[in-house]
């Protein structure tokens, strides 16, 4: 079975362009609204456009089914998606043997910036770069299916619950 083991970061500051490159464009929307398997269809401004189920999180764990579909099937299912489609730019930067992804998001969820790491068990360890910030793996916020209906935007204008 395909098993994603990922860990999101905030970024610090801006060094980590230093080392990273031209980054992809991104467009992805989601099929299907808090159930699961998330559905998710993503098309970018390379060749690439897939199909992807994702399962709840077991730990840092979870199922992840992907399927490469044709470009124009892509772009239909997006019209289909609920909620707002989620937009970022997709960076690469290689440390080591182990690649960080970061994505610098656009639209509504503007102003967010966030890395991920895959990794090949829960427990391997891994350099984390000066510009790695706060782990939030585990908070659903910054799940990008949850971006696309509650977006980064939003956050600002929502009461603090230590004011309540």
């Amino acid at each position: 079975m395909p098993v994603e083991i990922e860990r999101k970061f905030l970024i610090l500051g801006d060094t980590w362009r230093q080392e990273a490159d031209a980054g992809v464009s991104i467009r992805q929307g989601y099929l299907t609204q808090d159930q699961q398997p998330s559905i998710r269809v993503r098309v970018s401004d390379t060749a690439k456009s897939t199909l992807t189920l994702k399962h709840p999180r077991s730990g840092l764990s979870r199922l992840e089914y992907e399927y490469e579909i044709p470009k124009s099937e892509a772009e239909e299912l997006l019209e289909l998606s609920h909620g707002a489609i989620v937009v970022k730019r997709r960076h690469n930067v290689k440390m080591g043997d182990l690649v960080w992804q970061v994505d610098v998001f656009e639209g509504s969820n503007h102003g967010l910036v966030m890395a991920e790491i895959e990794l090949t068990s829960e427990e391997q360890e891994f350099h984390r770069p000066a510009w790695i910030g706060e782990e939030v793996t585990q908070d659903k916020r910054y799940q990008n299916s949850q971006l696309a209906w509650r977006p980064y935007c939003a956050w600002a204008a929502e009461p603090s619950l230590e004011a309540v």
